[in-house]
C-alpha cells in the first residue's frame, strides 16, 4: 500500500510540474487549446465568388479560404495569385500586391472563411502586342506564406505575356 501512495504522489508532482511548465511557456492570457498555427494548404478550400463588382477597366472578386480542418488556424498577408492555362502553366505576370492593404493576422475557425479581394483588369486596356490576350482556365492560388497551391477553375481574359500587371490582390481579411 505504501508503494502505491509513493507512486501516486510522484505522479501528482509530475503532473503539477508539467502544468506549471505549460503555463509558464504559453503566451499570457491564452489557454493551451487557443494556440493556432498557420493554415496548411491541405486544410483549405480556395474558391472565388464569381459575382464580381465591376468598375471602369477592372472587376473585383472575393477570393475565399475556407478552413476544413477540425482546428482553428491563422492566415496573414497576401495570397499568391496567377492566371493558368488548362495545363496549369502560368499566364503572364503574377498578381501584384496592393500595398495600401495593411497586413493582418486572421484566425479562421473550422468551417469558417477568410477572404482576399482580387482585381482583374480588362485586358483591352493593354496594347495587343504587350498583352497577347487569351482565355485563362483559372487561377493558381497560394495561401499567404505557403508553398503549395490550389487551382480555382475560372475562365477569364488574361495576358499571356509577362510585363503587364492585370491582376492585383489585397491582404486577407475576415
Amino acid at each position: 500500500m505504501h508503494a502505491y501512495r509513493v507512486r501516486r504522489s510522484v505522479l501528482l508532482l509530475a503532473c503539477a510540474g508539467l502544468a506549471a511548465f505549460a503555463a509558464a511557456t504559453l503566451p499570457s492570457g491564452r489557454a493551451a487549446g487557443a494556440v493556432s498555427s498557420a493554415c496548411a494548404t491541405r486544410s483549405l478550400v480556395v474558391w472565388l465568388d464569381t459575382n464580381g463588382d465591376g468598375t471602369a477597366g477592372s472587376t473585383f472578386y472575393k477570393l475565399h479560404f475556407t478552413n476544413l480542418s477540425a482546428a482553428r488556424c491563422t492566415l496573414s498577408g497576401f495570397p499568391g495569385v496567377s492566371a493558368v492555362d488548362l495545363a496549369g502553366r502560368r499566364l503572364g505576370s503574377p498578381a501584384a500586391r496592393d500595398a495600401r492593404t495593411p497586413v493582418r493576422t486572421v484566425t479562421v475557425g473550422p468551417g469558417r472563411s477568410a477572404t482576399a479581394v482580387l482585381q482583374i483588369a480588362d485586358t483591352g486596356v493593354f496594347t495587343p502586342a504587350n498583352c497577347e490576350a487569351l482565355t485563362a482556365a483559372g487561377l493558381r492560388v497560394f495561401p499567404p506564406n505557403r508553398t503549395r497551391s490550389r487551382v480555382v477553375p475560372f475562365p477569364f481574359r488574361a495576358c499571356s505575356r509577362t510585363g503587364p500587371t492585370y491582376l492585383h490582390v489585397r491582404g486577407v481579411r475576415r
